[in-house]
């Protein structure tokens, strides 16, 4: 691959209180060609610090951090930085927590068993500003989305749009959802494709968002 061809290195902040847990992270990325670890934290001041002195694009944020709550962190993140993209990447999926990191502005929620690969382009597709969220997470945040923002009652989707995104909420992917409402696979992403722009959603997990927030789900 020609130097042009290489994509701008995404630059990438880990924050985790275990030394062993960065450097594994460390490992898996450090291959990829398009993304730069350019620094490590091991508390949330210190995530702070080094976010305003390196300024990352993304910053992979564990949940529980010795001095300070993730969500905290978060917060004060987003905040100060509202360019950076922050994903908590953590093993915990509890409702309290999902929804705490959920509200305070968190772009990403990330199960620390996730494949590296999938590692990667979840930091590529945050980088591009969209939200990265972990299937089995998905249902919580919704539902903060549910609670938090109803919208007007207006429901301007049709009954197999509905459907359509109610599937792709609980994380099917097309050709599973393919299989449950008797569909091509090609058609399915067709409804998606036509979903997100209706909604002017950014991906599939926004579109399910935007779609509850405005209470059509």
């Amino acid at each position: 691959m020609s130097q042009t061809a290489i994509r701008k290195k995404i630059r990438v902040l880990i924050a985790d209180d275990h030394e062993m847990v960065r450097a594994g992270l460390r490992s898996l990325l450090e291959s990829e060609l398009d993304i730069e670890i350019v620094g490590e934290a091991g508390t949330g001041s210190q995530t702070l610090t080094q976010a305003r002195r390196l300024q990352p694009e993304v910053v992979l944020l564990d949940a529980r951090l010795p001095d300070m709550p993730g969500w905290d962190v978060c917060h004060d993140l987003c905040e100060a930085f509202p360019d950076i993209a922050v994903a908590i990447l953590t093993t915990f999926t509890d409702d309290e927590l999902v929804r705490q990191c959920v509200r305070a502005g968190a772009r990403g929620y990330l199960l620390k068993e996730i494949p590296g690969f999938d590692l990667a382009s979840s930091i590529r597709s945050l980088a591009m500003g969209e939200s990265v969220i972990d299937r089995k997470v998905l249902p919580q945040v919704l539902a903060v989305a549910r609670r938090t923002d109803r919208g007007d009652g207006e429901q301007p989707l049709s009954d197999r749009q509905r459907t359509i995104l109610r599937l792709v909420a609980d994380g099917l992917s097309n050709r599973e959802i393919a299989e449950q409402v008797h569909l091509s696979e090609l058609t399915v992403k067709s409804y998606i494709e036509d979903l997100l722009k209706q909604l002017g959603a950014r991906n599939r997990v926004h579109a399910a968002i935007l779609a509850t927030r405005r209470g059509w789900l």
